[in-house]
């Protein structure tokens, strides 16, 4: 089993090796540092996504040895000339925008060809220049409640360790913008995060817990209520709640996914928590007043509490009248 690959590129001279590290740097690869051995030099690159790709092609020595696709090459073209590097081969320039991809390629001063591609955003070349809304990963002056349970506590405790954490790096600094609520187990999390919701205190709900797989069925009842309650509560109150209640089969996914090789979810919970926040505010365009969140959220609440009256009394009429008719008989 591979566990890990590094890929190796050689150049044809000491310039070479230079100006392809600085053209490395340009395009936003994260470097590591030179190493000096006694017969070669070498610096690591690591790009935000990476893949091996093996091909055949006819004439290879006409087009190079190296083989880079990038996101955006009419961005590389200008970062290229702007380092002063000789572009061999354009097989589509950004005048013909009848094209979807671009493909060129550069000489290095000391003769290495470097072979480019990529795919435009759209055919003009020119991206996205649509509004974008998304939340930030700021934290200050937000307000977060947090529903642990206390059943599995081995496991839920350091989710919750993990979730003060998140807070804490995002900007939380006060104890009064958290309050932790602890629960008997996951099936009470659902009704304590809509009471904290309906408070109006708060921007952001994150459920913690764990449920592990029995023999017997009640695992699958448990799972489908507690995320159906945590959805339906996040939807009619309108605050966002973060999902952070592991669903595992064995002891060892659970903390697996508490700490070690699968990371926190406690923090990846309360992370997405900030974020919905931040992007409620962003789209709302403005915080309301707590008092006028109150009132919102108890209109709701009066009017689906009426609702479920409603439809029981008319069971109940229902059952009566049909009593009736069966005493007549």
């Amino acid at each position: 089993m591979i566990h890990w690959v590094h890929l190796g590129v050689q150049v044809k001279s000491a310039e070479d090796f230079d100006v392809f590290r600085k053209l490395l740097d340009a395009l936003g690869m994260d470097r590591r540092g030179v190493e000096e051995y006694k017969t070669y030099r070498m610096e690591s690159f690591r790009p935000p996504v990476a893949a091996i790709e093996v091909f055949h092609r006819q004439h290879a020595d006409e087009r190079g040895f190296l083989e880079l696709t990038v996101s955006d090459p009419d961005t590389v073209v200008e970062i290229i000339r702007k380092l002063g590097l000789e572009i061999v081969r354009d097989d589509s320039d950004k005048e013909s925008t009848r094209y979807f991809s671009r493909t060129f390629a550069l000489r290095l001063p000391g003769g290495t060809i470097i072979n480019i591609t990529g795919f435009r955003t759209h055919k003009s070349g020119v991206g996205f220049n649509g509004r974008t809304t998304q939340g930030h990963l700021s934290a200050q002056g937000l307000k977060f409640g947090i529903v642990a349970s206390r059943f599995n506590s081995f496991i839920v405790e350091r989710l919750v360790s993990g979730a003060l954490d998140c807070l804490d790096r995002a900007g939380v600094k006060s104890d009064d913008a958290i309050e932790l609520v602890r629960v008997p187990g996951s099936f009470e999390i659902p009704s304590a995060a809509r009471t904290l919701a309906e408070t109006g205190k708060y921007d952001a709900i994150i459920c913690l817990g764990c449920l592990l797989r029995g023999d017997t069925a009640h695992y699958d009842v448990i799972v489908n209520e507690v995320t159906r309650g945590i959805g339906q509560s996040a939807q009619e109150t309108g605050v966002p709640h973060a999902f952070g209640v592991l669903t595992c089969d064995t002891l060892e996914q659970a903390i697996d996914r508490a700490g070690l090789k699968m990371g926190n979810k406690g923090f990846e919970a309360a992370l997405a928590a900030v974020e919905m926040a931040n992007l409620k505010k962003a789209v709302v365009g403005r915080r309301p007043s707590a008092v006028g969140k109150n009132k919102a959220v108890q209109r709701r609440t009066s009017l689906r509490r009426s609702a479920t009256q409603g439809k029981l009394k008319a069971v109940v009429r229902k059952h009566e009248k049909a009593t009736r008719e069966r005493r007549k008989h």
